[in-house]
């Protein structure tokens, strides 16, 4: 920013002056970078010069025909995707362990859900991706579903057979949507997935901030092919689109790309060897597995993104939730996420040798005092629970608290998730089954980090209906 320019402008900051604290732990660098949309800076919500030009050089950086700058995390890209894709009473074809940003999307746009199950790995206890047979069967039961939405790659790293999936469906005249939250690191190198606008899919969003080096909350949406019209994306861009887009992040973005595009495969090709250093030595600890590459080919891994390393504890008698809280605690080490019997760490370009080192140190410890027990596999994942009103529908509906004890049978008007991975458990408009009550309550007794519900303490769920006296 020209230090010149007199700012009579927001942000009210003026390049830190107002707020020396604020100026004091960003710097004054950070401070005269956060700016507004003015003339020579061009505006994100119709975009004719430089924030154009940026998105041009993403575009043909991750290979898509047309990138839109995102501020507002890979959140607002899903749902845009939906809202570009599919009108309201129109049908979406959806697996079931899609982010709760997914639902958002199918509620603004009065879509009709069509879940399909993911599969299951029961050995270590996590859905995998979902069946390019089962997007097939979907289709030919559903033939007007408008879209189908994919999962590429999955939090633990699996990726479905997005080739044919997208086959299957433009076949059909539907559209693919994908989420690529935790995959835009991957058209950068040969040893990883394929993305989706490789493999022809007319939309994805991917989350530069996870994986390719952005700050937070940046994400970039991108299209390709006639399916979807440009037009009308910008359209629903700019409905939720911040009129105050923050250049630090559309600048991240921009510097992502740049990193990716210039030196992306000679870091992600440390990356991997890095990974696979890991895997090596993790498997040689007693009780421990860091599942990888020997997974493709069973049911819903296709491919796999090895940067996810997932580390299963089962056999140490502990959960990946007790896992994850010790690794934070006693050794300083924060994981990305836990489960019932895993705990998932994500390397990127940004970490070292000696950093895996510790973990794996710290790990290799914890298993030498925890030794090798017998566990009993018990996975336990409630079973799809029956849509019964449309999660639009649902969200504008009357609605009632009751404990949690007693909801079952009664249609959820809430989304009830662990974040991470925000998966939800079960959505509005479902019927809530015993099954999914003792699932949240094993959750809540792991402590685990539950979202989406008005009560944060999951105590008391809205369900539909007046309450007495109403």
């Amino acid at each position: 920013m020209n230090k010149d320019v007199i700012p009579f402008h927001v942000p009210g900051h003026k390049y830190g002056r107002g707020n020396p604290e604020l100026l004091e732990f960003f710097g004054e660098n950070t401070m005269k970078a956060d700016v507004n949309g003015m003339e020579d800076l061009d505006n994100a919500c119709n975009p004719i010069s430089v924030i154009k030009e940026a998105e041009e050089y993403a575009a043909d950086a991750f290979g898509a025909e047309e990138a839109f700058f995102l501020v507002n995390g890979t959140t607002s890209g899903i749902q845009a995707m939906i809202m570009s894709a599919v009108r309201p009473g129109e049908q979406i074809i959806i697996p079931r362990n899609a982010h709760k940003s997914t639902i958002g999307g199918i509620i603004l746009a009065g879509a009709i859900p069509i879940y399909v199950p993911s599969e299951i790995n029961e050995e270590l206890g996590i859905a995998m991706g979902v069946s390019a047979g089962v997007i097939k069967k979907a289709l030919e039961i559903h033939d007007f579903a408008k879209a189908v939405f994919v999962v590429n790659p999955t939090y633990y790293g699996a990726v479905s057979d997005l080739k044919s999936i997208v086959r299957s469906a433009h076949r059909n005249g539907t559209a693919v949507l994908v989420d690529e939250a935790h995959g835009a690191h991957m058209h950068f190198h040969d040893e990883f997935p394929l993305t989706a606008m490789e493999v022809g899919a007319d939309m994805s969003a991917c989350s530069t901030h996870k994986t390719g080096g952005s700050l937070t909350q940046s994400s970039i949406l991108l299209l390709r092919g006639n399916m979807i019209e440009k037009e009308v994306v910008k359209q629903v861009l700019n409905l939720n689109f911040t009129t105050s887009a923050s250049y630090l992040l559309m600048a991240s973005i921009d510097t992502s790309r740049k990193l990716m595009a210039t030196q992306g495969e000679a870091m992600l090709t440390e990356t991997l060897e890095l990974c696979r250093y890991a895997r090596k030595r993790l498997n040689e600890i007693d009780g421990v597995y860091a599942f990888g590459r020997e997974l493709v080919g069973t049911p819903g891994c296709f491919d796999l993104d090895e940067t996810k390393l997932g580390i299963h504890v089962r056999r140490l008698g502990i959960t990946g939730f007790e896992m994850e809280k010790i690794l934070r605690k006693e050794y300083n080490i924060q994981v990305e996420m836990s489960d019932i019997y895993n705990v998932m760490a994500i390397i990127t370009l940004g970490d070292r040798k000696e950093d895996i080192d510790k973990l794996v140190d710290a790990v290799a410890d914890i298993a030498k005092k925890q030794g090798v027990h017998e566990v009993k596999n018990i996975v336990y994942m409630p079973d799809m629970p029956e849509l019964i009103v449309s999660p639009r529908d649902a969200f504008y509906s009357p609605k009632r608290a009751i404990p949690l004890e007693e909801c079952a049978g009664h249609i959820c008007a809430e989304m009830i998730m662990a974040y991470p991975p925000g998966i939800p458990i079960i959505c509005p408009g479902e019927r809530i089954t015993k099954d999914i009550i003792d699932y949240v309550k094993l959750l809540k007794e792991e402590e685990c980090q539950m979202q989406g519900t008005a009560d944060p303490y999951v105590n008391y769920i809205r369900v539909l209906g007046r309450s007495v006296g109403e």
